[in-house]
């Protein structure tokens, strides 16, 4: 795995590891999924993550993610309206041809 650019350091503390091989890093991290990164010069990194289940994944991919950027995008600039029920049911017939009973 590449390595990215090292971050500035906020905050530095020395821990223990306990008997049962264990490190408390506090109560900001609870709950909290993280990736461990274990290097062969013995460093050991955490990163703080977020896990997209696979049901979600094409949100993420092209085209899909350009397209519901362009529609988050759109629904900021755009001021709700209310809809005309019946000019929507208008287009929906001229649309789809006379409407067939199901």
């Amino acid at each position: 795995m590449k390595q990215p650019m090292a971050a500035p350091i906020d905050d530095a503390e020395i821990k223990v590891v306990g008997k049962s091989g264990q490190i408390s890093i506090g109560k900001r991290y609870a709950g909290r999924t993280l990736r461990l990164e274990r290097f062969n010069d013995g460093r050991i990194v955490l990163t703080a993550v977020r896990m997209v289940p696979e049901s979600q994944l094409w949100t993420i991919e092209e085209p899909h993610r350009s397209r519901i950027e362009r529609g988050l995008a759109w629904a900021a600039e755009t001021r709700p309206q209310e809809t005309d029920i019946n000019t929507l049911l208008k287009r929906r017939r001229t649309n789809r041809g006379p409407s067939r009973a199901r």
